[in-house]
């Protein structure tokens, strides 16, 4: 019985442990550049954009799919990186413990 309330303490730990780190992730900001830096995204942890900056160089009336190419690849980018800040958080929470290869946290 006793390992049994041991076991439940650490669940309860990694659950409030798992929260935290969802917080976290959440406040993490990864820039993402294409075109040299002429176009650079914004996002956070959870991959949502939040700013865009465009340099106004790009604002011709015949570079428009250029500057759309710029800046799905600004997105991607930014997304990319934002996505390995949180495995990184990820890995130092759960370090030690027996996940399966390309088990992802949070679900």
């Amino acid at each position: 019985m006793r390992d049994i309330m041991g076991m439940m303490g650490k669940v309860k730990e990694m659950q409030a442990k798992m929260e935290k780190m969802q917080a976290e992730i959440a406040d993490i900001r990864a820039e993402g550049k294409a075109g040299g830096g002429l176009v650079t995204v914004t996002v956070n942890g959870k991959a949502q954009m939040l700013a865009i900056k465009i340099d106004p160089s790009l604002f011709k009336e015949d570079d428009v799919e250029i500057l759309e190419d710029l800046i799905v690849a600004a997105s991607k980018d930014a997304q990319e990186k934002a996505e390995a800040l949180a495995a990184e958080k990820t890995r130092e929470l759960t370090a030690g413990l027996p996940i399966p290869p390309g088990f992802k946290l949070p679900f």
